[in-house]
Order: C-alpha cells, then structure tokens, then sequence
C-alpha cells in the first residue's frame, strides 16, 4: 500500500491538530481528523498532537474513546508529540498520571518550566539532512529509556525524539517549523509496517 492510497488520522480533540493534518498533506498523505473512536477504523496510523495530557484524558474518557484509542495505540504505528508523547510512555511522573503505556520511556511533564521558558533551538538528529529545528512549549523531558527505544535527537544529553519500532514520539512541536523530516519519517514508518 502505498502512503498516497494509506490515510493517516490527526487525533482532533486539542492541540494544532490542523497544522499537522496540513503538514502530512503537503507530503502526499491522506488525512482524516478524529474525533470519534470510529473514525480510528481504516487508518495506517495516527497522529496524538500537543496539547494539555490531562485535559486529553478528560476528554477520551467523557466521550468513551480511551479504551478503543489504547487498543489502536498498541497495534498500529502511532506519532506522538508533546502531550502525546506523555500519553504514549510507560511511565509519567511531575505528577503521575495514566497513560497508554506502550511506550518503553519514562516522561517528565513540564520538566522545562512553564509557557514562558519555551524556546525554539537547533540540535543535531540522526534524520539525514542536519540539525533539526526543535520548537519546545511546556515540554516535557524523556527522563528514561528502554533498549528497545531509538534515539534520534536530543536536548542537554535527553532524548527528545524517539522511535520504537511503529512508534515514534517527541517532546517539541515538528508541526510548528517548515521542517518535514519528521513528518516524513513518520510516513515511512507507516509505510514500513503496511507492507509487512
């Protein structure tokens, strides 16, 4: 299955949802917004945005979609940012909080400071194409990481972008630069995995 024939959902419940939904288009993918469990069936993977993870886990729990969401998240190649990175870890402290726990990491919420300490940097990444511009908001830290978990890039020696097998999760917003490197990985590791 090739991407242009896969769609790939943008989970629409918070965040920039709309500018990863447009950055994916500009690579030749299909996208369909979520918000409703049903619109998961038929999807070659999935996007969790940025956003607030507790107000995240308000809203898929109000609406019913967290038990279906966690049984998708466990089987299909999903992309995680910010907030979704949070949902997608094993573990999360700073508080704690429940997650999907399907991701071999543990997340530090709002481990660099508030909305204020947001900042924009450039760090080296093993995606081909040199340094990566990382757009941090509230962020959270990877703080731990299993073997089984990639790293490919980083801040002050932290993981800041990840990859475990169909997974892949980071702790900046790709969506918020012109850079698609990212996104574009994310394609492949989509396409990676429907061609199995």
């Amino acid at each position: 299955m090739s991407k242009t024939e896969t769609v790939i959902g943008v989970l629409a419940l918070q965040g920039a949802f709309d500018v990863h939904a447009k950055k994916l288009q500009e690579l030749g993918a299909q996208v369909r917004l979520v918000r409703k469990p049903e619109e998961l069936v038929g999807l070659g993977g999935l996007v969790i945005p940025g956003g607030e993870s507790t107000t995240f886990l308000k809203n898929l729990e109000r609406v019913g979609f967290y038990d279906v969401l966690n049984e998708y998240v466990h089987k299909h190649p999903v992309f995680g940012t910010c907030a979704g990175c949070i949902l997608l870890a094993n573990e999360v402290t700073n508080p704690p909080q429940r997650s999907f726990a399907v991701l071999d990491v543990t997340v530090e919420r709002n481990a660099y400071g508030r909305q204020n300490d947001s900042v924009i940097l450039n760090e080296e990444t093993s995606l081909p194409g040199g340094p990566l511009e990382m757009v941090f908001i509230r962020a959270p830290r990877i703080s731990r990481h299993g073997a089984d978990v990639k790293v490919l890039a980083e801040r002050d020696g932290f993981p800041t972008l990840v990859q475990q097998g169909r997974l892949l999760a980071a702790t900046f917003h790709p969506e918020l630069t012109d850079d698609t490197r990212v996104h574009q990985h994310f394609l492949e590791i989509v396409a990676a995995e429907s061609a199995k």
